[in-house]
């Protein structure tokens, strides 16, 4: 019998509260990289955040997070601002010590697969991710900012991010594949691109060609802390 799913983000709140004891789940980071962009059923994603969204982290599943621009503009839809994004990752990545599994960055939002960190909560990195960018975006538009062209600028961005995020627990192989699936033919879905190998703010070529990027994957050696041998 498969292990039970749940979405974490349920309106009512609802969880299974027996299901991780019925269900141990062993977090094992040896996991085989196999199939990550053959076609897998389609899958819609609402772009309203329904209300108090319970998050639930410290049992070492993988999160599947999914965070939108202000408004969905397409505030990452410049490679410059996508390549800035993917350094301030590898920045957070490195502060907080996780693991990243898969991303992929759209002109109007992004898709992570990432770990659970050291000491924070995916929240946490979230929001470090968020603000940090946010800032540098912000820095570089005020310097450009000529005050003697101000109308020029009437349409400069004040807001990068929306305020919250989607994150769905995968736990599974099964899930883990189909959410790397997904996030990596969605620029080809988009149009963007005619496969994925082409779209070069994608952990695709991470998988398929073993190609080193702007941001590490799979580096599961950070949890080596979170290991500890048996007592003697």
């Amino acid at each position: 019998m498969g292990v039970p799913h749940f979405s974490r983000f349920s309106r009512s709140g609802a969880l299974h509260r027996d299901c991780l004891t019925r269900c141990p789940i062993l977090f094992h980071h040896r996991w085989t990289v196999c199939a990550v962009t053959a076609p897998a059923s389609p899958r819609r994603y609402s772009v309203a955040m329904p209300r108090n969204l319970k998050r639930y982290y410290g049992a070492g599943h993988l999160h599947f997070i999914t965070c939108s621009c202000y408004r969905r503009q397409p505030l990452l839809g410049t490679a410059r601002r996508r390549d800035l994004f993917l350094t301030v990752l590898e920045q957070v990545r490195r502060r907080y010590q996780f693991v990243v599994a898969g991303y992929v960055v759209m002109p109007e939002h992004f898709h992570l697969l990432i770990g659970e960190p050291q000491e924070k909560t995916p929240s946490t990195v979230l929001q470090a991710l968020k603000l940090g960018f946010a800032r540098r975006v912000l820095a570089r538009a005020r310097r450009r900012r000529d005050p003697a062209q101000a109308s020029l600028f009437s349409h400069a961005p004040q807001h990068i991010w929306q305020k919250r995020f989607y994150d769905f627990n995968v736990w599974t192989e099964h899930k883990r594949i189909e959410k790397l699936r997904y996030m990596h033919r969605n620029p080809v879905k988009r149009g963007l691109v005619a496969s994925p190998e082409l779209w070069r703010w994608s952990s695709f070529r991470a998988y398929a060609l073993g190609e080193a990027g702007p941001v590490r994957v799979n580096e599961w050696e950070v949890l080596k802390m979170k290991i500890r041998p048996p007592a003697a």
